[in-house]
């Protein structure tokens, strides 16, 4: 089961435990999914309260999942539910070790500890505590003490004298000493005396285990007995989970009208998933909620985080959301109305692969533009920044859509419409490619001759400048020579671009005429269209930033330089 409590509350729609968010003695009576669905859709704070004022509080806490637990733990805060802890039963608590007491394959022994210490608290009643101590693998309490203390053995050494805390066992036969301090030295104390006190002899085995057991092996094993307990909550092997990132064969999309106004979002906006839950029993809603669970572990074990941290487990099923409402879009042909039907008949990982391979689709795309003759230069990818963000979101692992705002982070696909922009920037990234090398001479030679021209490496100069320089020079020669401009034909070419009042310059119309026609001829038919929108560009941002301070003053002077590279202004 994934733990994100969030996604079964949007995917379940349904009242709270009861009208007034509180619980009562009835849900006790309640079927066990219906009563866990409705705990769930409270806040965790509300939900840690129903389960504690029913008058059986402790039947219920220990017939909920205990992943489910875990979360509400997790979300108020361990040092806030303590009594939950100490209600839960040892299997329940066994969970929570496995999935909070661990950094992937490594055990957490400070965590571990803490939720020892939860466990234990102030009750009165060891023997309880000792029942959850017991039912956490040996070799995770081995590896604790390990860690946390050095045992002595009197009778190799008698006149040891270890500064700090230690503690002398009843028979006199071991000092242990305690390595770490405040309610971490007084736990691990209190540990080892309800230890002794249960079983002095056990005790004494346990000690001498620690003393002499290799710590890689004891998490070695500790390992492997909880990952097949993970396997039985849900999460699967790292080779099966990433089987769920697979390509697979796009189905035709049918036609469709598209989304009435309804179930159009904020931003225009579909969620087919929510869409397809709409219409569904409730069986078939239990049974897609146990594949949909099953859908976000497999998502969250392939990303290689950790089946007890939360904030991935979220992200994870934000992810699945995402794929499967894009996938659903396909399969329906954007019809929101087909959603329960294709739910019906497909099966909600095959929705996600074919939500994953309509972005997989673009990242193949954007990785062979990268390997394209001509597209990588000095390192630097052929292609102006808009389009060089997305590509690099693109060809991530998990493909992003690169925003167009400077400094943010891409953001997963969400709908085709965003799927078909994406592929418009790679026409454009792949024309630009073709324009880039033609107006540098066609060949990689004549392509380095050129970039050697501006005397700086290519990532300093920027393809913004470089295309300037291209521009600028198309204007004053009539043809493709990419170099800096003259410092002699600088009052040149600002006749040529600019005219009208300093305060709302004009471009001339022969300049964008006599640039096109310069370059058009260096560039392939199908790349021409780019060439005419990027040149359109170009044209404009000189006009922008040096076309006031031309006409006022009828020079460029060395900010220019900036903009468009000079040659008595290169690049420092």
């Amino acid at each position: 089961m994934a733990l994100c409590s969030s996604r079964q509350g949007r995917c379940g729609r349904h009242a709270a435990v009861s009208e007034n968010g509180k619980g009562n003695g009835r849900d006790a009576q309640l079927a066990p999914r219906e009563l866990r669905q409705r705990l769930m859709r409270l806040s965790p704070r509300q939900r840690a309260d129903a389960l504690l004022e029913v008058p059986e509080a402790r039947a219920l806490v220990r017939s909920l999942p205990p992943e489910d637990l875990y979360v509400t733990i997790q979300e108020i805060g361990l040092a806030d539910a303590t009594e939950l802890v100490q209600l839960a039963s040892p299997g329940q608590f066994r969970a929570f070790v496995d999935l909070g007491g661990w950094q992937r394959d490594k055990i957490d022994p400070h965590s571990v500890l803490t939720w020892l210490r939860a466990a234990r608290g102030g009750i009165e009643d060891t023997e309880e505590f000792l029942r959850k101590l017991h039912a956490v693998d040996l070799e995770v309490l081995e590896y604790l003490l390990r860690e946390f203390t050095v045992v002595h053995d009197l009778e190799e050494n008698p006149d040891v004298n270890p500064p700090g805390v230690t503690m002398e066992t009843p028979e006199g036969r071991y000092l242990v000493e305690i390595k770490v301090e405040g309610v971490e030295m007084a736990a691990v104390r209190s540990l080892l005396n309800d230890l002794i006190a249960e079983n002095p002899f056990e005790a004494v085995r346990l000690l001498e285990a620690v003393r002499w057991e290799i710590p890689s092996e004891m998490e070695e094993t500790a390992y492997q007995f909880r990952r097949a307990r993970l396997a039985d909550l849900g999460f699967p092997s790292l080779e099966e989970a990433a089987s769920l990132f697979s390509r697979v064969d796009l189905p035709p999309r049918p036609a469709g009208p598209g989304p009435g106004p309804a179930l159009t979002a904020t931003g225009g906006h579909v969620d087919y998933l929510e869409a397809a839950f709409r219409g569904l029993t409730m069986l078939e809603r239990e049974n897609a909620e146990d594949e949909l669970r099953d859908v976000a572990n497999a998502a969250l074990v392939a990303d290689l985080a950790d089946p007890g941290d939360l904030d991935a487990a979220r992200r994870a099923a934000e992810t699945v959301r995402d794929y499967l409402s894009l996938g659903l879009e396909h399969l329906t042909g954007s019809d929101p109305g087909r959603a329960t039907d294709v739910l019906q008949e497909t099966p909600l990982r095959r929705i996600f692969q074919v939500g994953f391979t309509l972005t997989l689709q673009l990242k193949f795309r954007a990785d062979r533009l990268v390997r394209a003759p001509g597209a990588m230069m000095e390192g630097v990818l052929m292609v102006l920044p808009e389009e060089a963000a997305a590509i690099e979101a693109l060809r991530r692992k998990r493909p992003r859509r690169a925003l167009r705002v400077e400094g943010a982070e891409p953001v997963p696909f969400r709908s085709l419409r965003e799927v078909a922009a994406s592929e418009a920037l790679l026409d454009r990234a792949e024309a630009q490619v073709k324009v880039f090398r033609g107006v540098l001479g066609g060949t990689a030679e004549s392509t380095r001759q050129a970039l050697a021209r501006f005397g700086v490496p290519l990532e300093t100069l920027g393809l913004e400048r470089l295309l300037a320089a291209v521009v600028a020079m198309a204007v004053l020669e009539g043809r493709a020579d990419a170099r800096p401009v003259p410092l002699g034909r600088v009052v040149e070419l600002g006749q040529r671009l600019f005219e009208g009042p300093p305060d709302a310059p004009r471009l001339r119309a022969t300049a964008a005429e006599r640039a096109v026609a310069g370059l058009e001829g260096a560039v392939p038919p199908e790349a021409r269209d780019e060439l005419r929108r990027v040149l359109g560009l170009t044209l404009e941002r000189l006009r922008d930033e040096l076309g006031t301070a031309w006409l006022q003053e009828g020079r460029l002077d060395a900010i220019a330089s900036a903009v468009l590279p000079m040659e008595s202004h290169p690049v420092p």
